[in-house]
């Protein structure tokens, strides 16, 4: 139902006359002459082009953008969008928001360069998506099925053609997006499917129930093998090792559960390899990384990171007063994805496939020249950690802004945003430094989740919306390129 605003008070409606009475200024802001120098370098450091003078007038980031793709020789048709970051001289700041050319010296200024026409600035250039997701206009189609509420949904890395869900009808279903139509039920729980996670290959579902086990479904809907028994209570999340680190064809994967532990099986024979103890509460959400390390989130208040080779506890993260209730890396979407991409050019052998999965994996967890994979919690005391594990204990940010408890939290396929979705009715958008950019209010409920489109969409676009549609009691789901859920609804947006 829509929140309908209430009618403007007294003072409201004087406030407005007068604003209408006066004559606005309407001159356009004064941009001083001059220009200066430009220097160009990539995420890792590494010198793009040429150090070129820019006038002031013209340093829109769009003109800069343009420029830049000259300076590297492309046709036209070839451009490269790019996002800009600032570095100051002589220092370690980093200017994330790119200032408007009015804006531009006095931005400079404030950071300490009186004189910005006899300095070098530095442009720290990130390429953003080649391609467009389409925008959020409609619903294109309700596809009836599960006989309970749908808890769990994910689309095969392979194709967005295919969805697969888990609801607490005990079954988990998998859907043609295309035609609108289910295409199977995959049946074998004896309780609700509270987890599932395609294999980065998207040949393989894994589902993970309340009734204590772990199964494997092709991607025809048949069972593989047998129901994957060890926990002693149900299961809350499923990560597979990422595809780079497969050896010999032999996947793993790494279950959490609510007896607290952390399971590795052999997919192949459903055989347990390593059972990570250590956690005192629930285990509420696991993550496998592409350093081979398995990140834990629990009830215990901690997040764990264990050396997957070994089963070996290697860091226990503890910042946070409450319930951790989500981890996410800023590796996620290209582990999950592995060798598919937006170009649909997939490589025809297993060491070409793995060569690809690893060079965007490293490419994806690069920064300044090392590989740093982040990862960020999210907490019922109302805030968030960003922490490089592989730096220490110490988080590197911590995020405060939202009122009440965070449910969940992502990185953008790009790596370049955080979303945090809130108890409080919003969601807010961080850059990957953990520092606030905006808030997003449109729900009157509880955000549950949210998800990004593949093209990783900026707050700054004209095409931001709302990420996630408040829940609502429904067991069908509506179809649509990006698909989110809640506890009670799924719903897709196109």
């Amino acid at each position: 139902m829509a929140t309908i605003a209430p009618p403007p008070s007294k003072r409201q409606r004087r406030e407005a006359l007068e604003r209408s009475q006066v004559q606005q200024d309407v001159t356009p802001p004064v941009i001083e002459a001059g220009s200066f120098k430009a220097r160009f370098i990539d995420n890792d450091g590494n010198q793009l082009a040429d150090t070129i003078e820019v006038p002031l007038a013209d340093a829109t980031e769009k003109n800069v953008s343009l420029l830049l793709n000259t300076l590297l020789g492309r046709d036209r048709e070839e451009f490269t969008p790019y996002r800009f970051r600032i570095h100051v001289p002589s220092s370690d700041i980093i200017i994330d928001d790119y200032p408007t050319p009015s804006e531009f010296l006095a931005v400079l200024r404030k950071h300490g360069i009186e004189n910005p026409f006899e300095t070098t600035i530095t442009l720290a250039a990130e390429p953003q998506a080649v391609f467009k997701v389409q925008a959020v206009t409609r619903m294109s189609s309700r596809i009836p099925g599960h006989g309970e509420a749908i808890l769990a949904a994910q689309f095969s890395p392979k194709t967005s053609g295919l969805l697969a869900t888990g609801s607490g009808d005990n079954t988990a279903r998998m859907w043609n997006t295309d035609s609108g139509t289910p295409k199977y039920t995959l049946k074998g729980h004896t309780g609700w499917v509270l987890a599932l996670a395609w294999s980065p290959t998207g040949e393989q579902l894994a589902t993970g129930s309340m009734d204590k086990t772990v199964r494997i479904w092709g991607e025809s809907g048949q069972a593989v093998g047998k129901a994957f028994n060890g926990h002693s209570k149900w299961i809350t999340s499923i990560a597979w090792q990422p595809f780079h680190l497969w050896r010999d064809e032999t996947p793993k994967l790494a279950s959490a559960s609510k007896d607290a532990t952390i399971r590795v099986w052999f997919v192949n024979t459903g055989r347990t390899e390593h059972v990570l103890s250590g956690h005192k509460g629930s285990v509420s959400c696991v993550r496998w990384g592409g350093t081979d390390s398995i990140y834990s989130a629990s009830q215990d208040k901690t997040v764990k990171v264990w050396d997957a080779v070994n089963g070996t506890l290697k860091h226990t993260l503890a910042s946070h007063a409450h319930w951790v209730n989500h981890l996410a890396l800023s590796t996620d979407f290209v582990l999950r994805t592995a060798f598919y991409d937006h170009t649909k050019n997939v490589p025809a052998t297993v060491e070409e496939r793995r060569s690809k999965a690893k060079e965007r994996f490293e490419k994806a967890a690069k920064l300044k020249g090392k590989i740093a994979e982040r990862v960020i919690s999210a907490s019922d005391d109302f805030t968030m950690y960003l922490w490089d594990p592989e730096q220490g204990t110490k988080p590197l940010a911590r995020l405060l802004g939202h009122q009440k408890q965070v449910n969940h939290v992502l990185f953008s396929p790009d790596g370049a945003l955080i979303a945090s979705s809130s108890w409080d009715n919003s969601i807010k958008l961080w850059s990957r430094d953990g520092k606030f950019l905006t808030t997003l209010r449109a729900h009157v409920a509880p955000v549950y989740q949210s998800a990004f489109s593949a093209d990783s969409v900026s707050p700054s676009q004209p095409r931001r919306r709302p990420l996630y549609r408040a829940p609502e009691k429904r067991k069908d789901f509506f179809r649509r390129p990006c698909c989110f859920r809640s506890r009670q609804d799924l719903t897709c947006d196109n």
